[in-house]
């Protein structure tokens, strides 16, 4: 805009709103790879875990090949850390020292924000899926099964445990959220069906964890990719519920500050 002397005015105003969502996101994917915690459950334990017990008979995986079997549990672990512990833990954090409510109050708007801190979790999981993959393959693993099948079960998976992260970063403390988070981690890798089958718990102990989350996302991908099976209805319906469930009861009841 110009006067009539041919001088500029100011027009202020917000940037479009897909600017504003992607230049977010690329500030929450920084912060996270930055984070020396973050990247230790992002990146290092599901590394270690598949090294580990791909190299060392620990753990009896039935016949075939380790990696084989815990390639897909790995795969699904990394979901799991990046969007529920990882993501629960930094909101929570953010949320208590009054970053989100600074943030709703910016010309970005609130569902703007979750889509920002959703592209970014996406974004650390591909790379996730790109460097485990490599190493599994380097350890001898020989996948089958239909991608888009995979994508589905990720995609899917990743909403389940997002509205879940979400869930508890916006109700409890962030001390609180801290503990939690970890210790569902590490009871979800135990008892999840990631490194240990199901079928080690009895039939049922199988029954109830095979409703959980994780269990659902690392059978549902070991179905296809160590078994070359179609698309895991039962499996894919378990983490559509949760994701379904999860992510409503995170629009009801997080509190942003």
């Amino acid at each position: 805009m110009t006067t009539a002397s041919g001088t500029y005015t100011p027009k202020p105003g917000a940037a479009p709103l897909p600017r504003m969502i992607a230049a977010q996101a690329a500030l929450e994917t920084r912060m996270l790879l930055r984070n020396g915690e973050q990247l230790l459950l992002t990146v290092v334990i599901p590394t270690l875990l598949l090294v580990l017990f791909s190299s060392v008979d620990i753990v009896d995986t039935d016949s075939g090949k380790a990696v084989d079997f815990l390639a897909p549990g790995i795969l699904a672990l990394a979901v799991m850390s990046t969007a529920f512990t990882g993501q629960a833990i930094a909101t929570g954090f953010e949320r208590r020292y009054g970053v989100l409510k600074r943030l709703a109050s910016s010309p970005l708007p609130r569902w703007g924000l979750m889509t920002a801190k959703t592209v970014s979790v996406l974004v650390t999981e591909v790379l996730q899926v790109i460097l485990l993959t490599a190493i599994a393959f380097a350890l001898g693993w020989s996948p089958h099964g239909n991608p888009a099948a995979v994508l589905l079960l990720l995609i899917v998976g990743t909403a389940a445990f997002s509205g879940l992260g979400l869930l508890m970063a916006g109700t409890l403390k962030a001390e609180a959220t801290l503990a939690a988070a970890n210790l569902v981690f590490l009871l979800l890798l135990v008892g999840g069906g990631v490194i240990v089958p199901l079928e080690k718990f009895g039939t049922a102990g199988q029954q109830v964890l095979g409703l959980l989350p994780i269990s659902a996302l690392s059978d549902g991908l070991r179905d296809v990719l160590q078994h070359g099976a179609g698309m895991p209805w039962g499996d894919l319906g378990v983490l559509a519920v949760w994701a379904v469930a999860g992510l409503a009861a995170a629009g009801k009841f997080f509190r942003w500050e």
